[in-house]
C-alpha cells in the first residue's frame, strides 16, 4: 500500500483510502449523515449519525472487505478465502465472497450472536466455532489457510481493510461539507483499531482542526490504556461486555501506530450506557444498532466529552442485534 506515499511510516495514507473509495464506491452504499433536532437539544451540541448500520450487511466492515476481495488474483479466488471475526467482518466477507463467487471459511466465537452466525451461514460460508476463552483464533484461520491454500482476510490489520474502512471518514467530509457543517469532533468505535484509523487517516488529512476520538467498551478499553502509555496495552482476560464487536486482546499492529499519532483519545463507556444509546438512536432516529456500534453516541450522551456548542460526527457503525438485546436496551 502507500502507494500514493511510498515515504509514509503508516499502514495507509489518504491515497490508499481515495483509491479504495473509488475502487468500491459502486458496491457499497454511501450511508446517510443524519441529523435529529431533539437529539441536538439533548446534548446541546449539532450531533451528526454517519448511519453505517444501514451499510451493505449491516456494518461497516462491508467497505474494508470488498476492497481487498476485488484485488484477489484469479488463483486466489480459486482457492477462497478464511476470515476470523466475532461478527460483522464475518458478515461482510462472507457476503462480498458470495457476490465474487468465492469460497469462504470464517471463524467466529461460539458466543457471537446468532444473528451474525446464522447471517454468514445463509451467505453461503463454511462457519467454524471456537472458544472466545481458550482458543486462538488466527492459529485456526492459519490452519485452514495451510491445509486448502485459503487467502487470510484479517478483520482490521491489513492495508486494504484499513483503506476500505477509512472511505467512512472521506464521506463525513465530503458530506459535512455539503451539509455546511465545521467538523469539531469524529467519534468512531474501536476493537482492533481499524475503523478509527482510517477514519482518522482520512478526516486528519482533510480537516486537520477536527478532533478524532475512538470509543471503547468498559474492560475492553486496551486503546486508550495504550493511547495514555504510549505503547500496545492488553486486557485482562475474562472481560465481559454486551459489545460483543469489540473485544480483542490489544491493539492491531497496523493499526495503533496511526491511532497513536492521530488520535486526540478514547472514550470509554459502560454497557448500561451503550444500552441508553441503543434506545437514543431508535427514539430520535429510527436507527436499529448494535451496541458495539452505539458506542460513539453513548460517550456523547454520557457526557464523556464535552460537546456543547459544536458539531461531533458519531459514527453509529453496525446494526446486527439479536432482538432480545435490543429489546432489552429498549427497556432500559
Amino acid at each position: 500500500m502507500n502507494t500514493a506515499d511510498p515515504t509514509s511510516a503508516f499502514a495507509i495514507t489518504l491515497g490508499d483510502v481515495q483509491q479504495a473509495h473509488e475502487r468500491i464506491r459502486s458496491h457499497i452504499v454511501r450511508t446517510p449523515l443524519l441529523e435529529s433536532a431533539s437529539l441536538n437539544a439533548l446534548t446541546g451540541a449539532r450531533v451528526l449519525v454517519k448511519a453505517e448500520s444501514l451499510q451493505n450487511a449491516g456494518a461497516f466492515k462491508f467497505r474494508g472487505a470488498v476492497n481487498r476481495l476485488l484485488q484477489l488474483s484469479d488463483a486466489e479466488k480459486r482457492a477462497g478465502v478464511v476470515a476470523f471475526s466475532s461478527g460483522n467482518h464475518a458478515l461482510a466477507t462472507s457476503l462480498v465472497a458470495r457476490t465474487l463467487g468465492i469460497s469462504a471459511s470464517i471463524i467466529m466465537p461460539a458466543d457471537a450472536p446468532r444473528a451474525k452466525i446464522e447471517g454468514a451461514r445463509a451467505n453461503g460460508a463454511e462457519v467454524v466455532l471456537y472458544d472466545r476463552q481458550k482458543d486462538d483464533r488466527e492459529a485456526i484461520g492459519a490452519e485452514i489457510a495451510g491445509r486448502t491454500g485459503a487467502v487470510i482476510v484479517p478483520p482490521y490489520d491489513d492495508p486494504h481493510i484499513m483503506a476500505g474502512q477509512g472511505t467512512v471518514g472521506l464521506e463525513i467530509v465530503e458530506q459535512a461539507r455539503d451539509m455546511g457543517a465545521p467538523l469539531d469532533i469524529v467519534i468512531a468505535a474501536s476493537s482492533g483499531g481499524g475503523l478509527v484509523a482510517g477514519v482518522a487517516t482520512a478526516v486528519k488529512s482533510l480537516s486537520p482542526e477536527t478532533a478524532v476520538y475512538a470509543g471503547e467498551p468498559a474492560g475492553f478499553d486496551e486503546l486508550a490504556r495504550s493511547l495514555a502509555s504510549g505503547q500496545p496495552e492488553s486486557n485482562a482476560p475474562g472481560a465481559k461486555s454486551i459489545c460483543d464487536a469489540l473485544q480483542v486482546v490489544k491493539p492491531g499492529k497496523l493499526t495503533f501506530p496511526i491511532n497513536l499519532d492521530l488520535l486526540s483519545g478514547s472514550l470509554v463507556v459502560t454497557d448500561d450506557e451503550v444500552r441508553r444509546a441503543m434506545k437514543a438512536a431508535y427514539q430520535h432516529l429510527r436507527l436499529v444498532v448494535e451496541p458495539g456500534g452505539a458506542v460513539p453516541l453513548a460517550a456523547v450522551l454520557a457526557g464523556k466529552i464535552d460537546v456543547a456548542g459544536k458539531t461531533v460526527v458519531v459514527v453509529l457503525s453496525g446494526g446486527n442485534v439479536d432482538t432480545p438485546v435490543f429489546i432489552e436496551a429498549l427497556n432500559a
